[in-house]
Parts: C-alpha cells; sequence; structure tokens
C-alpha cells in the first residue's frame, strides 16, 4: 500500500511573497516587477494619503520600489512582505516631506483612489441607500468624513487610514508604524473620536444611520 499523501494547500499570498522575493534575490528581475505590479496601487493610495500632492506620489512610491529593491536582501520574513513594504512607504513620505520642507497639503480629490472597488469601508457603509435624498446625504456624510480625516494630525490619519481603508491588522500597521500595539489602538480610538464629533451633527439629522 502506498503512504497517504496529504493534499497540498494552495500557497498563501504571503507564500508567494516569500517564492518571489527569494527569486529576486537570486537576479529574477521579473519576480519583482511582480511584486510591483501586485502593490503599486495600495502603495500608491496609501502615500496619497500622506503627501496630499497627486505629483509627488508617483515619485515618491517609485523611490519607495527602488528602496525596496535594494533592501530585499536584508528582508528576513519576519513580518509580511507588504507590511515590510508600507513601512518604507511611509518612511520614504516622510523623508520626501522633510526634504522639501512642506507639509501634508489637503487635495479635495486626492484622498480618493478613483477605484470604485476600492472605496473605504466607512463611505461603502454610508452610500447603501437608493434614494436620492439618503444618496445625497450620504455623500454630506462622506464628503465630511474625508475632510474630518483630513484635519487629522498625520501619525492618527495613517492609522485610521491604514485600519479603514487597508484593512490592516492592528498588528500590521504597529509594524508599519513602529510603534506598539497599545499606541495603535490609541490613535485608532482618539481619530474615531475626532471623526464621530465632526460627522456628529450630520448623522443626527438622518434617522438609522450611525458612525
Amino acid at each position: 500500500m502506498s503512504a497517504d499523501i496529504p493534499p497540498s494547500e494552495p500557497p498563501t499570498a504571503s507564500d508567494s511573497d516569500a517564492m518571489l522575493v527569494e527569486r529576486t534575490v537570486a537576479g529574477d528581475q521579473k519576480a519583482f516587477e511582480l511584486l510591483v505590479i501586485k502593490y503599486q496601487r495600495r502603495i500608491q493610495r496609501l502615500i496619497g494619503r500622506m503627501v496630499r500632492d497627486v505629483d509627488l506620489v508617483e515619485d515618491i512610491a517609485q523611490e519607495t520600489f527602488i528602496r525596496a529593491y535594494r533592501a530585499l536582501a536584508q528582508f528576513r520574513g519576519e513580518a509580511q512582505f507588504y507590511t515590510w513594504l508600507y513601512r518604507i512607504a511611509v518612511n520614504t513620505a516622510k523623508k520626501s516631506l522633510m526634504d522639501l520642507k512642506r507639509n501634508p497639503t489637503v487635495s479635495e480629490n486626492s484622498f480618493k483612489s478613483g477605484d470604485d472597488d476600492e472605496t473605504s469601508p466607512l463611505e461603502n457603509e454610508l452610500t447603501s441607500s437608493e434614494t436620492p435624498e439618503a444618496v445625497l446625504a450620504s455623500k454630506e456624510i462622506a464628503q465630511m468624513v474625508n475632510a474630518a480625516m483630513d484635519a487629522l494630525p498625520d501619525e492618527l490619519r495613517q492609522a485610521i487610514s491604514l485600519r479603514e481603508i487597508e484593512g490592516l491588522s492592528y498588528e500590521e500597521i504597529a509594524e508599519v508604524m513602529n510603534c506598539p500595539i497599545g499606541t495603535v489602538r490609541s490613535r485608532i480610538f482618539r481619530a474615531r473620536e475626532a471623526i464621530s464629533v465632526k460627522i456628529k451633527p450630520l448623522l443626527e439629522n438622518q434617522s438609522g444611520k450611525r458612525w
């Protein structure tokens, strides 16, 4: 009798990333191109929420991937690849702002990714009604949420964006922001409280809707 061989499980996203990293380090340029294709849009959205200047987003994203490529041999797999990449993107964006002596500026359209399938969970929840009045009210609330997020301090806005829009876990956000998980929880709580205060007047006029 032949020994029972357990069926092989399909590779997870992190396993796939690890294989691409190994191939890149071994000299396979195509493997790194696949990583760029996979994460480019997410990295650009992250940078766009930090920098608020659409003219800089692409340049900073490109610099992020250049830095990641140069440091790839140092990636030990202790964190997931995209978490490691996000941290590089955050540091690159901060350095670019410091070099340019510019503060993050609010651009009314830069917060939106322009992809209908990648909107914030907050906005998805707020735009579920179909009546014209409800749609208009939901748009007003969504705009208020965006404005409230724009007004947050950098660290709070980054934490709530990574959680609510990118869907990262608290552990992953702690990796990206290089801080204790308790600090992450505090920042997200404070961000939610600040946003809640801003949109409460609008929500009071909308029955059945809550933050």
